[in-house]
């Protein structure tokens, strides 16, 4: 069911007709999605219909309407899954107004997506349980496979979720595809829980259902918002880091109004939205600075991730996943 955001108070720019409405698919949670839309809606008067799946659902679902469009926009998520639909020739190709201004590294190349904001890979532990084991903060990839976190991990599931992609991606960049693979069966014994979405592991761990586990540091941002006592830490190899990106859905129905919804959404003022909404991502537009220091990433080693080669790779990464780490 497709759910409306709602601007509320009088557009800024001059008003749409009274019933139009984009519909989109988001990949980000409904809280964020719903103030992004909203703002939309506010300045333009289109209403937003919208959808929210986790990356693999929404990809699966784009590829199955790929005759009959159910949608006009992919929104959030990570670029590897836009990736992947380029290959499933999902998209038409849009080079958004005020895109000029994101650095070529968060664009594809063929103007198939945009990337909107930067979201790193990170550690996410409960502080409580971590001092009643006598155990820090993990720093490393192989602090993960100690004994003491024996079926106490909980973190996504490959097969659904972009926040497991970036975590094999994480893997991928200092090791081989084979090392990552070994230590993922050794992770396994380890973990409690794969979770559908890649945040669906957060609020058991913030409550002492679980230790700890891997995720998207949006995620981790807003259980600390929420006045949880959990640490968050980085490994000392290195992390990947997803591109939010958006998208143009090829024969989409309404392909001015989303081509309206991507021209906004890439300016800076949409971005400067995640800070005022608390919406944790780091703006991919360099022009929208960034206050809060949990977003400072200069002492933490974000890998450059091929992100074309990741899309192209992304359903392989998840079949080996099933095959040999969860079977």
């Amino acid at each position: 069911m497709l759910l409306t955001a709602c601007g509320g108070g009088g557009a800024t720019q001059p008003a749409a007709k009274s019933n139009e409405a984009i519909n989109i698919y988001t990949i980000w949670p409904e809280k964020y999605s719903s103030a992004i839309f909203a703002a939309f809606t506010k300045d333009t008067g289109v209403k937003v219909n919208f959808v929210r799946f986790s990356s693999g659902e929404a990809l699966a679902r784009i590829v199955a309407e790929k005759d009959n469009p159910q949608v006009d926009v992919l929104f959030g998520g990570p670029a590897d899954t836009f990736a992947a639909g380029v290959e499933k020739s999902v998209f038409e190709p849009y080079s958004p107004k005020s895109a000029d201004k994101i650095p070529s590294k968060f664009k594809d190349a063929n103007n198939n997506w945009v990337g909107v904001a930067v979201n790193p890979i990170c550690f996410m532990f409960n502080a409580k349980t971590l001092k009643e084991k006598n155990i820090t903060a993990p720093t490393s990839w192989d602090d993960l496979l100690n004994p003491a976190f024996k079926s106490g991990l909980q973190m996504a599931d490959a097969r659904t979720s972009g926040t497991a992609i970036s975590r094999i991606l994480s893997l991928t960049s200092f090791m081989s595809e084979d090392a990552a693979y070994d230590y993922q069966k050794k992770l396994h014994q380890n973990v409690q829980m794969y979770t559908k979405s890649g945040a669906g592991g957060a609020l058991p761990i913030a409550t002492g259902q679980a230790i700890g586990g891997v995720f998207f540091l949006v995620d981790t941002l807003e259980i600390k918002q929420q006045g949880h006592d959990v640490v968050i830490s980085y490994p000392k190899e290195g992390v990947a880091y997803a591109v939010e990106a958006m998208a143009l859905i090829k024969g989409a129905k309404q392909p001015a109004l989303a081509k309206k919804f991507l021209d906004w959404a890439s300016t800076a003022d949409m971005q400067k939205l995640y800070e005022a909404n608390k919406i944790n991502f780091i703006p991919t537009n360099p022009d929208v600075k960034v206050t809060d220091p949990a977003l400072d990433m200069s002492k933490v080693k974000m890998f450059e991730v091929d992100i074309v080669k990741a899309g192209k790779d992304r359903q392989r990464l998840v079949d080996r996943w099933i095959n040999q780490v969860v079977k």
